[in-house]
């Protein structure tokens, strides 16, 4: 399943579900652009998971869940507690921190 954030809620989607991964990027992000649909690629191989898309601009609340100073920002959450995270534009350092959420 995925979802991109239209409200600052992102804690309330953390609580509600088991396992989320989340891709902080922005609308001027060439590189968030790029990643977009390998994250979504991910999100159709790992229905067990929760992928939200959220926009650093545009929810400050949902930002400060994890250390977002670059974008694209990966972050993973699991029952409810932050995990991990990663700055990257590379598809297999993405497909590794999914992994480390989905396969435990």
């Amino acid at each position: 399943m995925i979802q991109e954030l239209t409200t600052d809620n992102l804690s309330e989607l953390v609580q509600a579900n088991e396992k989320v991964i989340v891709q902080y990027s922005a609308t001027w992000c060439g590189n968030c652009r790029i990643m977009k649909p390998k994250f979504k690629k991910l999100a159709s191989e790992n229905e067990d998971a929760t992928f939200v898309i959220v926009d650093a601009e545009k929810n400050p609340e949902s930002r400060k869940m994890a250390t977002v100073d670059n974008l694209p920002t990966f972050a993973t959450f699991k029952n409810g507690g932050f995990v991990n995270q990663v700055q990257t534009n590379k598809f297999e350092v993405l497909k590794d921190l999914v992994n480390e959420v989905t396969n435990n």
